[in-house]
């Protein structure tokens, strides 16, 4: 009787395991970074009014911008760092929190300083998305899944921001802009909760399989090695390949920062769209970036399949391809349609999150798991500085000459990358794959 009693509790403690559960994890870690957006981008859909209300102008709205910039070009490799030490879980999730209450208190702002501070805090906890997407593909997925999920990954980067547009506007038209921060705060905290409660390591998971754990770590890779933040830093910088990731991040996260802060406001200044104008269109760039977040992998089986390339190759290859669709910015500058304006613009974002994509991809190909958080963190942060120098650039500059030079630069920028990204990580010889 006490054996049937203790067989029973024994099979009832036995949970069920998830088949894929890799990439239900992904979806979780993707759904997190589409609420990272959703109250990353508020501030750029109700820029508009913000300048009406507060009396900011276009100066001080720079400003504005560059501070989450700075914030975010600063923190990712120390939240990089601290996720490599302490974990994804906890790491993320401290960082996710604080953001979320930053997001909330952006609707007792009542001055371009008070929203600049808010900003450059939320902008210091938001930075640890771009490490903790390297982190979760290269504890979760083996070498021959990166790139995949390295493109369904950069979806969450995107489909945030395609959802700010319409969530703000109707979260604006029932609370009003201080309503609208709030709302998407608390939809940060509440995701928050679910990573608290469904998030864990691989070998921690009590919901994956023996054979999907055999199956990701089918690559024997050494156990990862953490070592202290300045000592990583030099180790990296050391490391030619770096190079060839972070200066074709450099020259590619101009147009993001567009994208992300000031086309709500181009469309409304040179096209004379309103907030709902705004709402119906400015998501289309993100759909678009979407596709070119999904399609980044699936590019790279094809340059594999058709020319034989090796892994890291075919990767290049599908980045030098964004590269190329990122000229669309530049004719930008010789169009008045509104709506081939942001046909174009669209094909950027294509293009733009091809190039985001496999850069993530070959950091998790190029580094060891103690250091994948920490090097994306870097390749992020030199991102970063070139965003926030272009828009201060734009801040200051827009009003006298205009947006068009900006655009014909960004348009050009990423073929400069992919010059860099051939000559530093392309393999002259690889055994194919």
């Amino acid at each position: 009787m006490s054996q049937g009693v203790n067989s029973t509790v024994t099979a009832s403690n036995v949970r069920r395991t998830i088949k894929n559960l890799r990439w239900w994890v992904l979806v979780l870690f993707l759904l997190g970074v589409t609420v990272n957006y959703i109250t990353r981008n508020s501030l750029g859909i109700l820029a508009p009014e913000l300048k009406s209300s507060l009396g900011i102008t276009t100066e001080q709205y720079s400003w504005i911008v560059g501070a989450f910039q700075l914030a975010y070009t600063l923190f990712q490799p120390l939240c990089g760092w601290l996720i490599d030490v302490i974990g994804l879980k906890i790491g993320f999730l401290i960082c996710a929190a604080i953001w979320a209450l930053a997001c909330l208190f952006h609707a007792g702002a009542g001055s371009w300083l008070h929203l600049a501070f808010l900003r450059f805090v939320m902008g210091g906890a938001e930075a640890a998305a771009t490490p903790a997407n390297a982190k979760t593909i290269g504890e979760w997925f083996p070498k021959q899944e990166r790139p995949i999920a390295a493109g369904w990954a950069g979806v969450g980067f995107s489909v945030g921001a395609m959802l700010a547009p319409p969530i703000i506007y109707f979260a604006h038209a029932s609370f009003g802009w201080q309503g609208a921060f709030m709302f998407t705060g608390v939809l940060a905290l509440l995701w928050v909760v679910l990573w608290w409660l469904f998030y864990h390591n691989p070998e921690q998971h009590p919901r994956l399989g023996k054979e999907e754990l055999a199956f990701i770590r089918q690559d024997n890779e050494a156990p990862a090695v953490t070592q202290p933040f300045f000592t990583t830093l030099k180790v990296v910088a050391k490391n030619r390949r770096f190079y060839g990731i972070a200066i074709p991040a450099f020259m590619a996260e101009p147009a993001w920062a567009v994208m992300s802060f000031w086309v709500p406001l181009y469309l409304a200044r040179e096209h004379g769209m309103d907030l709902k104008q705004i709402a119906m269109f400015a998501w289309l760039p993100f759909l678009a970036a979407d596709l070119g977040s999904v399609a980044s992998g699936y590019i790279t089986r094809l340059y594999t399949r058709w020319f034989g390339l090796t892994r890291v190759n075919s990767v290049v290859a599908s980045s030098v391809t964004g590269a190329f669709l990122m000229i669309s910015l530049a004719v930008v500058a010789f169009t008045r349609d509104p709506y081939v304006t942001i046909v174009l613009i669209s094909i950027g974002g294509f293009g733009h999150q091809i190039i985001s994509c496999m850069l993530s991809a070959l950091v998790v190909e190029s580094f060891d798991k103690g250091q994948m958080a920490t090097v994306n963190g870097m390749r992020g942060s030199a991102a970063w500085i070139a965003s926030f120098a272009f828009s201060l650039i734009i801040g200051v500059t827009a009003d006298t000459i205009g947006f068009n030079p900006l655009f014909i630069a960004m348009g050009l920028f990423d073929l400069i990358g992919a010059c860099f990204l051939i000559a530093f990580i392309a393999e002259r010889r690889g055994r194919r794959i």
